[in-house]
């Protein structure tokens, strides 16, 4: 039996996931649990900045979370989520 080590496609990454309604997106993917913890935090924190712009608008706001993902669960079309690109209808 040979050990080969673990291809490109096991490997974990670590996802910000962003949620509206229903929806979940993959926002960005990193390769440490503490960059998308930073990134998360980020996102969090332009949302709250827009707070009163999405009150006016009745645009309801985006929850962001990490949770491992492995890369082949990605999808191939994926593409990183703009932090206010749910203000410009980026989000679907």
């Amino acid at each position: 039996m040979t050990l080969r080590p673990a291809g490109r496609r096991d490997e974990v990454l670590w996802a910000v996931i962003a949620s509206l309604g229903k929806t979940d997106r993959i926002a960005e993917l990193f390769s440490s649990r503490e960059a998308a913890l930073a990134d998360r935090d980020w996102r969090m924190q332009q949302v709250r900045e827009y707070a009163h712009f999405l009150r006016q608008s009745r645009q309801p706001a985006p929850h962001y979370s990490i949770a491992p993902v492995r890369r082949a669960d990605v999808p191939r079309s994926w593409r990183p989520l703009p932090a206010l690109g749910f203000l410009r209808g980026q989000f679907i």
